[in-house]
């Protein structure tokens, strides 16, 4: 903030993202808090999800606060549908009421959410906040659908933390599709936390029904669990590569250093 000087300033969440470096969950708010730190002391103007109990409190008494949500806040909105693809509708602050969007999870709302609340802070048209949004095309392998034959693939295979595991794999669960298969990579930069960490991905898994669980690298093989079990991408990927899917449905989820976006090279064309 001392060499940026930032006038205004989102945290998107407090996500259980590098705590080998942050020690913490405590140490991720610490962190990303000293942008709220800064906004307050400068008269900044912060976005802020008014959802998260953990925002909320740590925006106190920031004089400037555009507040965006499901409820009670200047910018609202909720998921309509997500079957695969997330399509929102706006309850308050803006003209627009429909937004249709190209991202898979109903985890995405607050993201949409945000960038209306930055749109409309700005002045942009409200016409064109809608159809921004709506014709985003994610790449880089962030919440985008790919399809493969008859298969369709959750890809969001970016990057991984507990958090952002649990979110993926619980909208997938939700998922009204038969045959779904979990391909999951570890997740890096875990420190001290990482066997508990995915410990707890692996009872999320079990609670569920699936056709197929893959696990890749990390700590999983450190772990007793019942499932496919791959050292890397690529082992696993030669694996996929031999069976003759048809009318699946996978999510593909791994930290970066994991490379899960090469499993679909054993998915077909």
């Amino acid at each position: 903030c001392r060499y940026t000087l930032p006038t205004h300033g989102i945290i998107t969440n407090n996500g259980k993202d590098h705590l080998e470096g942050y020690g913490s969950i405590e140490g991720v708010r610490k962190g990303n808090g000293e942008l709220y730190d800064h906004l307050r002391t400068h008269g900044g103007v912060a976005f802020v999800m008014t959802d998260y109990d953990d925002l909320r409190n740590m925006s106190a008494g920031i004089s400037r606060i555009v507040s965006y949500g499901t409820h009670d806040a200047q910018i609202t909105g909720i998921v309509h549908s997500c079957t695969p693809l997330l399509e929102v509708l706006m309850t308050g602050g803006t003209g627009s009421k429909h937004i249709p969007t190209r991202l898979i999870g109903d985890y995405n709302l607050p993201n949409v959410l945000a960038a209306v609340a930055v749109g409309e802070h700005f002045g942009v048209d409200e016409e064109k906040i809608a159809s921004a949004i709506s014709s985003y095309q994610p790449s880089n392998n962030r919440s985008q659908l790919v399809h493969r034959g008859t298969n369709k693939i959750f890809l969001d295979a970016y990057n991984a933390n507990p958090s952002s595991m649990q979110a993926a794999i619980e909208n997938f669960a939700r998922q009204h599709d038969p045959g779904k298969v979990l391909v999951l990579g570890g997740m890096a930069e875990m420190g001290d936390a990482s066997l508990d960490e995915h410990a707890g991905i692996l009872a999320l898994i079990g609670q569920h029904a699936w056709k197929d669980v893959i696990l890749v690298g990390g700590d999983f093989d450190k772990l007793s669990h019942r499932y496919r079990f791959f050292p890397d991408s690529a082992s696993a990927r030669d694996w996929l590569s031999t069976k003759p899917w048809e009318d699946t449905y996978f999510l593909v989820k791994g930290s970066r250093s994991m490379r899960m976006e090469t499993v679909l090279e054993g998915l077909g064309q």
